[in-house]
Formats: C-alpha cells, structure tokens, sequence
C-alpha cells in the first residue's frame, strides 16, 4: 500500500490516542527553583504558611500606642493628655510598657508595645513636650493588624498548579521561602524539513523558501508551557531525518518535525517512525492538517505536522495544546479560550473531514479568513478558528458560531 493513509483517524478518536501517549510515555516531573526567579511557573504541590502573618501585631497608621479605654470621652473640645514614653519605628523594640496615663509614639509597621490595644492616627493627636492631647476616641484594636490576621501558621496559602503571579510571589516571600517546587517544563524540540526551506540570515535562492514552521512550533510550544528550542532544518533524505531524530532524541521528550508528513515523495518521516520506534496515528481527519504523523521511540513522543505554516499551527493548538498543557501543569482542567458570534460571510466546508477555519472576531462578528494553508499573512490575522463537523456543507452568514481563540 506504500506511502498512501493507512491510519486514519477522526478527531475525537485522534485526541484520546494523543492523550493517552502523554499520559503513558511522559509523566510530569518537578524542579526546585529560587523563588525570586519563578514568576509565570506552576507550583507542583500545596504550599503550607510557616508562620503567622503578620507574626506580631503591627500599627496600621502612624500615631501613638495607648490602651484604648485612656482615649474614652476625648475629643477636639476635651482632649485626653497622654505622657509619651518612647519613640518605635518599624523593625525596631522598646523595653517600656504602655500604661495607663502613658503612650508609645509609633510608625506604620512598628510591632506594637506591651500593655497597647489600639493606635491613635497621627491626625488626630497634638504632641508637646513630652506629651500628647489625644483629639478622639478610639476602640480596642483600631488600626491594628493582629498576629496571624492575614495567614494563621500552617494555613494552606497556594495550591498545587497555581500560576505563580507577582501576588502569589508575595505570599511565598512573606513566610520566608527561598525557593520552592514547581513543575518541571517539558522538553520540546522543533526540527523543520524540505529541501526548499532556507533559514533566516542565508540567501535566499530561486525556488526556496524561509523556514517558518520552527521558530512558530518553537514559541507556540513555549505559551503551552514547555521549554522549546529549535533543533535545524533536515532535507528530505531518509539517512539524514533518522539521524537527525536519533540525536535530537537524546535533548528532548517531545520532538515536532514539520513537512516530510504527506503522501508521495516528502513521505520520509513514517519510514523512519517504522524502523525506529512505532506510528500510532498516520492521517488525521481534519482539514486543513489530514498528514499528521504521530509515534513513539523509546517513550519519546514524535509528532510530524505539516509544512504549510497555518496547518501547522491549527494541528498544534487543536491537538497538542492541552497534552502539553496537563504534561506542564498550566491548568488542572484545561479549557481553551472560546467566544461566540455570527458569521460575516458563509463557509463551504468539505464533506467527510472536520474543518478548522480560520476567522477574525471583531465583537460579536466572526469574519472567516479565506486563504490557503500556506498563506503567512492570515496567521498574523486571525484571533481563532471555528470547527466545522465532516458532515456539514455549508455555515451560512449570520449563524451563530463558537470560535477557539489562539494563545496571545
């Protein structure tokens, strides 16, 4: 039967094989990293707090420490006269003791003083000579943030695949942590293949063109959460792509090769995936993107997308996206994006695949992009992409429509 589609698979049906060899081959592993460094990274277990927070209690206000019930009845008419015994910045101690008749002045911060249940705001007291004429009342713990207000000891502060923002970073460098475990991103590699590709920087001959399926794969991969790296371009020549997979096999997990996948001459890449490990998906049933290659060698997973750049991408996002998202932690439950509106102009779809159309949204309208697979521009264009089942014809104008938005 030679090179022709011996494989075939719906989507749904492409799906579930591509999940289960995440799951089977690949099992997410985790790193210690400083925590100063691990914004945009997903924590690997629950995180428990080491202390209260705040481990004392600290004033809220600038003003003067005192026991709340010496401020009883005092207003701008009637003043209350308070001795100051001592002076507290934050960070710093006294060894005097709030009394009643006597206060500590006190900065914003500053862990309050023995015998003290409340703080009176600079605004409304009036210093002199060593006392201070206290202008309100106030009640116990006014403007006092008590030990373990914001997190009690050995409370859980962040869950397992929480996205490590600046606020989470706080949190973490609020009890003290240097570093902390997170889940390990996965290695990817990207090999591009034809004989007609030409990287960025060398001339560009007659009849070739600039790769543009590795550096795309390469930054798709890395927004799903993986650590990507472009491994060069491989000529349509079996000795050369099965060298070119064994040794990049040995950097990475994960290896997407793009071009080489489609029946006919370019179809190295199944020859190679035979000889060396095992095809588990040989076409897909899906246009654009029906070549996809997907196997296995020595439980690294070989992914083969098409050459033309938007089948390439759309292969990608609608079925590598969210392995690759679970193999990394990003979401527990992985969703993509979707908005929903009415279409601008009517689709004709092929009967007996599914189609992925590209589209533009502009509010609620849902413009299709009519281009061929290997038209760059509609990339730089299109917010998404609506599925359109094997057996619909026709999407006519004005129907509604659910779109998958790209990662921005």
């Amino acid at each position: 039967m030679g090179t022709e589609f011996l494989k075939i698979k719906e989507c749904d049906e492409a799906s579930d094989i591509i999940q289960n060899l995440f799951d089977v081959n690949l099992k997410s592993q985790s790193e210690e990293i400083p925590v100063a460094e691990a914004y945009g990274r997903i924590l690997f277990e629950d995180v428990y707090s080491r202390i209260d927070f705040p481990p004392f209690d600290k004033a809220l206000k600038d003003g003067f420490a005192i026991l709340s019930s010496d401020s009883f009845g005092a207003s701008e008419e009637t003043p209350k006269t308070l001795e100051v015994v001592d002076f507290l910045e934050a960070g710093s101690t006294s060894d005097k003791k709030v009394e009643s008749g006597k206060c500590i002045e006190i900065s914003t911060g500053a862990a309050m003083p023995e015998g003290s249940d409340a703080v009176v705001m600079v605004e409304y007291a009036e210093k002199r000579d060593g006392e201070v004429d206290l202008l309100t009342s106030v009640t116990p713990t006014q403007d006092v943030a008590s030990k373990g207000s914001d997190i009690g000891e050995s409370s859980l502060i962040l869950e397992k695949g929480d996205f490590l923002n600046p606020g989470k970073i706080g949190v973490l460098l609020s009890q003290g942590f240097e570093t902390i475990e997170v889940y390990k991103k996965p290695s990817v590699g990207i090999l591009s293949s034809g004989n007609e590709i030409t990287l960025q920087g060398e001339e560009l001959e007659y009849g070739k063109i600039y790769d543009v399926n590795g550096g795309m794969i390469k930054n798709a991969a890395v927004s799903y959460g993986a650590d990507a790296k472009f491994l060069g371009v491989m000529r349509d020549d079996y000795e050369e792509v099965k060298e070119k997979i064994t040794k990049s096999l040995k950097e990475v997990d994960i290896l997407f090769c793009s071009g080489g996948t489609s029946a006919g001459l370019g179809d190295v890449l199944k020859h190679v995936l035979d000889e060396l490990g095992q095809v588990h998906i040989h076409g897909i049933s899906v246009q654009p993107g029906k070549p996809t290659i997907v196997g296995v060698i020595n439980s690294k997973l070989i992914i083969g997308l098409p050459g033309n750049p938007v089948s390439a991408l759309m292969i990608f996002n609608a079925f590598m996206a969210q392995p690759l998202s679970k193999l990394a932690g990003i979401n527990k439950e992985f969703e993509m994006q979707k908005t929903k509106g009415k279409l601008t102009k009517r689709i004709h779809s092929q009967v007996g695949r599914m189609q992925y159309q590209l589209v533009k949204v502009n509010g609620d309208k849902i413009q299709p992009i009519f281009k061929d697979s290997g038209a760059i521009f509609s990339l730089s264009t299109a917010d998404g992409y609506v599925k359109i089942p094997k057996l619909i014809e026709l999407v006519d104008k004005d129907e509604e429509v659910e779109v998958y938005l790209f990662t921005k």
